[in-house]
């Protein structure tokens, strides 16, 4: 009994904070999504409305847009920096000549705040000065991305995997250096391949590292802002205009709070219902095969 009031003593300041930060800031979101309200109205009072914020974004064109180009934005980035991070968590695995400092320098996005790397890629891409148009210049590719939306999406989509590969990288490397080394010495034995190494053994053990891994970024990835706000501000047209941004603008250029706080809270919901489906079709059915 006495062990139980320690933990809870011990626990407690790290509730105090997941409840001051994380819980009573949702139960407020939550309940603001029932209102409408903007604080610099000549009304500043919050006006409950039921459900109407719920019903409208259900009928807006324009979040129903964004919701779509997101999810294409989640979908190409995360799988990239997956497989990405993959081989090159496999790279850092074996000894090369100058490793600590390749990655060390690999390392180095991570340490970037988001609109830090926005404003790097907004002078990357800049047609007058940016490196990246006047190298493709070289190859007959005329790059605005300003004009283009399929260049813009693709743009924010590389920059998101510029940034972010390196940690799902510094995951594996974890996950695959905690492999014990007994089964691939005895598949090597029985004479398999590289490729069932990886899909029968390498695959099945580092899976729940990877799932955790998907997970973080999916859920970093639905609420991206910062950077592809600075970056194209969610152009050109909508092509990049993705949730995060789509909420940002609704809140602050319309200070329209009641309903940005209802787009959050579908947000947050679509985000643990894609979650779980990835939980259920990959983690579940192997634990209850084993």
């Amino acid at each position: 009994m006495q062990s139980k009031k320690l933990g809870w003593l011990l626990l407690s300041p790290t509730l105090f904070i997941l409840g001051l930060f994380g819980i009573f800031p949702f139960i407020y979101v939550l309940w603001v999504s029932f209102h409408e309200w903007n604080p610099f109205a000549a009304n500043p009072e919050k006006l409950f409305n039921w459900a109407a914020n719920y019903r409208k974004l259900v009928f807006d064109a324009q979040f129903l847009a964004s919701l779509g180009v997101t999810l294409a934005f989640v979908f190409f980035a995360v799988v990239s920096e997956v497989v990405i991070g993959y081989i090159l968590a496999q790279a850092f695995m074996k000894d090369f000549p100058g490793k600590a400092f390749f990655r060390t320098i690999h390392t180095l996005p991570l340490i970037m705040a988001p609109i830090i790397v926005g404003s790097i890629w907004k002078l990357m891409t800049t047609p007058s000065i940016g490196i990246i148009p006047h190298l493709l210049k070289n190859f007959g590719i005329d790059l605005n991305i300003g004009q283009s939306a399929i260049a813009a999406f693709c743009i924010t989509v590389i920059m998101d995997i510029w940034h972010w590969t390196p940690l799902v990288t510094l995951s594996l490397i974890a996950a695959l250096v905690s492999l014990p080394a007994d089964p691939f010495e005895q598949a090597q034995i029985d004479g398999a391949n590289k490729r069932q190494i990886f899909w029968h053994i390498t695959l099945p053990m580092i899976r729940p590292a990877l799932i955790a891994t998907v997970f973080i970024r999916l859920m970093d990835a639905m609420r991206t802002v910062d950077e592809v706000l600075m970056l194209t501000g969610g152009g050109p047209g909508s092509a990049t205009r993705y949730v995060g941004v789509h909420i940002y603008k609704e809140v602050f250029p319309k200070t329209n709070y009641g309903y940005g706080s209802a787009i959050s809270v579908i947000v947050l919901y679509l985000t643990i219902v894609i979650c779980w489906l990835l939980y259920t079709s990959l983690i579940a059915p192997r634990n209850k095969r084993g």
